[in-house]
């Protein structure tokens, strides 16, 4: 018998025929088990309700879009590290790496989720060489003493973002 891991932890899985728990049994650490308090019994089946219908509804989604909604997850890292004042160019890295992997590894085995990943890879592709850029003027400026130079780079920065996204966007 294998496991899958979710956020609750690892849970059995198998064949029916191996014995593996049933899908209607509360899912492993949702304090529906012994030992849980009888006030606590209406929620944890409510959870688990909602944990079920949750799972009815991804099953009744393509896979495609399912992984589109979560690489789109990747891209939002990315936005978060590159937006901060001082951006973190090797975590937004990491983020653009793993959406890119997504996007060219699957392709269009991604379905309907494929364009608009393509296109949020390029604005985030296009938003980290400028603030890579930006990163690499301020430098230049602070190493030349030039505090002009570092706030001018700032200023332009921000007018370039909205230039990337608009330019991408135009891509179709």
């Amino acid at each position: 018998m294998s496991t899958l891991w979710t956020p609750s932890g690892e849970h059995p899985v198998g064949r029916p025929d191996q014995g593996a728990p049933s899908s209607s049994s509360p899912p492993p650490g949702s304090g529906a088990a012994a030992g849980a308090s009888p006030d606590d019994r209406p929620r944890d089946e409510e959870l688990a309700r909602q944990l079920e219908a949750a799972r009815r509804q991804l099953l009744q989604m393509p896979a495609g879009v399912v992984v589109g909604q979560q690489a789109l997850q990747f891209y939002e890292v990315a936005a978060l590290h590159l937006s901060e004042p001082e951006p973190k160019l090797e975590e937004a890295r990491v983020a653009i790496d793993a959406l890119v992997a997504v996007v060219e590894k699957l392709g269009d085995r991604l379905g309907e989720a494929q364009a608009p990943l393509r296109q949020a890879l390029n604005r985030i592709q296009l938003a980290f060489v400028e603030r890579s850029s930006e990163v690499r003027a301020k430098a230049a400026g602070s190493a030349s003493g030039s505090p002009s130079a570092a706030s001018t780079t700032s200023a332009s920065g921000s007018a370039g973002s909205e230039t990337a996204g608009s330019a991408a966007g135009g891509d179709g």
